[in-house]
């Protein structure tokens, strides 16, 4: 039953030391069979000796495809949620928290402007997270540019994104929170989108957007990540949002009932793991608020959010680590819910079950193979070499498929089969270091360089383009 002011428990402690020691033991039993398996076959012959881990990567791969079946079958049901009309439409409020943004707010700000969504039923809050940088003139600049449309919000010093955000919703009127990073831009037509299933579905309490890069031509690494992207969120989530259960709304742009996520707001922003302050994920955790309350979370794929993406290796896995950590965590705490009754009978719920407990599989089973694949590869390098470059050419075939099938062309596989390479032999350890370290909290990227210059703040305002999209918008 639909309870959005039940209780609903961030707490994953408990669970944390448990998965470590599964992990752990998983690990050990994995090195032990590898090496039962050396000391019974000749080292050329390791692979023909059906030795326990021979078996256990067999059972592993047919788990593995047959959860690929079900995630296809899932995607080619996809059906997005139809734009209502103006009048149908609810308010809202878009809450851009920023943080050593610069000039990009500017810009953030003004593609919200420019979207087709009633002018008199939208609210727009910036909120400068006690940037070091001149973020807080360009929110200026934007509220200049619209003066009766932005309301800006100065922290005093830098909190965190969560707090931002809550500093946004405290002053937000809206029936549902908009949520957009101050490093992203949407489209015309994005917030009509975004927000349609939310008025047109009362089971529906989240939506996510569609991210896609917005500086391709920055080099290999957004390119790579643009195909990345359009996997995760024209397959992965697609698929998930038949069911209901997207696992993440992206902080890059997502639509949140007001009503089904106010009365969490306080502990969901005081939330800590392992006795620390939970400064990361904060979309991850609002996306298992609503699934813990029993509403469905969705995915618009016409709701189209481009962002930046780092250009450099150490910007991505500075990026993936963050993201590692709060996966973690987050999958711990759906825990707290999915072993009860947390949705209606028959409404997807049963799935959700199932594709946690893949992920916390991976989380100690998945990372203890790892180790398997090292041994074998200090054994037998040259054979095993061939088999992960065969992995990998397989590997890219799908997110390579889905973006040629999305958006034509040959771009999806010149960047799906480099991407998947530069993952093995560049971001292989990323998500056992962030299971490891999963009780750190640093944002990581956000940094203000010391070598980082001021921008120049535009001296005309280029009022008149805008003012022609706002009339047709209004």
């Amino acid at each position: 039953m639909l309870n959005p002011k039940g209780s609903y428990r961030f707490k994953a402690d408990i669970f944390f030391p448990w998965l470590l020691l599964c992990t752990l033991i998983s690990s050990l039993a994995v090195i032990w069979w590898q090496m039962e398996a050396l000391k019974s076959a000749q080292a050329w012959k390791l692979v023909q000796s059906w030795s326990t881990i021979n078996y256990l990567a067999t059972g592993l791969t047919f788990w593995t495809l047959l959860t690929l079946a079900w995630r296809i079958w899932f995607a080619c049901r996809y059906r997005s949620y139809a734009p209502l009309s103006d009048s149908a439409l609810p308010t809202i409020t878009v809450v851009i928290p920023a943080y050593n943004e610069g000039r990009q707010v500017l810009d953030t700000v003004r593609s919200v402007m420019n979207s087709q969504y009633p002018m008199e039923k939208m609210q727009v809050i910036c909120v400068d997270d006690g940037s070091q940088d001149d973020t807080w003139q360009w929110m200026e600049t934007a509220k200049k540019e619209f003066p009766w449309r932005v309301r800006l919000i100065r922290q005093p010093f830098n909190r965190g994104k969560r707090h931002a955000l809550m500093a946004g919703f405290a002053q937000a009127k809206g029936r549902v929170y908009v949520t957009i990073d101050s490093d992203s831009e949407v489209l015309p037509d994005t917030l009509r989108h975004l927000v349609s299933p939310l008025a047109g579905d009362p089971r529906v309490g989240a939506v996510a957007g569609n991210v896609r890069v917005l500086n391709l031509a920055e080099g290999a690494i957004p390119k790579m990540m643009e195909v990345s992207f359009t996997s995760a969120f024209d397959f992965i989530r697609s698929g998930q949002s038949v069911y209901g259960g997207v696992f993440c709304t992206p902080g890059a742009l997502s639509a949140y009932q007001a009503d089904v996520i106010t009365p969490h707001l306080s502990n969901w922003s005081n939330q800590t793991f392992m006795g620390r302050p939970a400064a990361i994920g904060e979309d991850r955790a609002l996306t298992n608020l609503i699934l813990g309350c029993g509403y469905r979370v969705v995915y618009q794929r016409e709701a189209v959010v481009l962002t930046k993406m780092p250009n450099t290796f150490t910007g991505l896995r500075r990026m993936l680590l963050r993201w590692a950590r709060s996966n973690v965590r987050e999958n711990l705490v759906m825990l707290s819910f999915i072993t009860r009754r947390f949705r209606p009978a028959d409404s997807g719920g049963s799935w959700v079950r199932l594709f946690s407990a893949t992920q916390l599989f991976r989380m100690t089973l998945g990372e203890a193979v790892k180790f398997a694949v090292v041994a074998q590869l200090l054994m037998v390098p040259m054979y095993t070499l061939a088999i992960l470059a065969v992995g990998c050419i397989i590997s890219a075939a799908l997110p390579a498929l889905v973006y040629q099938k999305r958006h034509g062309g040959w771009f999806g596989w010149r960047w799906a089969i480099p991407y998947s390479f530069y993952w093995l032999f560049c971001l292989y350890w990323i998500s056992l270091w962030g299971l490891i370290t999963a009780s750190q909290s640093g944002w990581l990227t956000r940094e203000l360089l010391k070598s980082a210059q001021p921008s120049i703040l535009p001296t005309a305002l280029p009022t008149a383009a805008t003012s022609g999209v706002l009339s047709k918008a209004a």
